[in-house]
């Protein structure tokens, strides 16, 4: 793979993991650093920001989803949002510092939009979260894979 498209691949993965899709940027981003191709700051970068941009879709799909929520392609369950929607209504914007955990992650970015959160906000905590993820990720691979 040359080294343009591992890097595009890596964010469309990135992208596409923190939508409501299925995917695994990390597994893509584990692979990569392994390859040692390419800066592992790079990488990181790279899935980072990918990851974020597909969170704001979240956020905007959140933001407009009184017009969509009944559309057969809407992809969150009722029940879903439901207990996304309870869950930042007890944590509040602090719950976004989880938006990249699995299954629960997801779902809250498109509450915070649902919610109003302002995205100056949004876009600070789901970073710190998004990005945290990955740099811990990278840590392992780099300090506990052989020589």
């Amino acid at each position: 793979m040359s080294g343009i498209s591992a890097i595009f691949g890596l964010f469309v993965a990135s992208f596409v993991a923190a939508t409501l899709l299925p995917a695994q940027s990390e597994a893509v981003l584990s692979a990569l650093i392994l390859l040692d191709q390419h800066s592992v700051v790079l990488l990181v970068a790279v899935a980072s920001i990918g990851n974020i941009a597909g969170s704001l879709i979240n956020w905007l799909l959140g933001r407009g989803i009184e017009r969509s929520r009944t559309r057969r392609w809407f992809p969150v369950s009722t029940g879903m949002l439901d207990r996304a929607t309870v869950w930042y209504q007890r944590f509040g914007r602090w719950s976004l510092l989880l938006s990249w955990l699995p299954i629960i992650g997801d779902p809250i970015t498109v509450v915070a939009g649902v919610l109003r959160e302002p995205l100056l906000s949004f876009m600070i905590l789901v970073t710190i979260a998004k990005t945290s993820r990955y740099i811990f990720l990278a840590l392992v691979i780099v300090n506990w894979t052989p020589a």
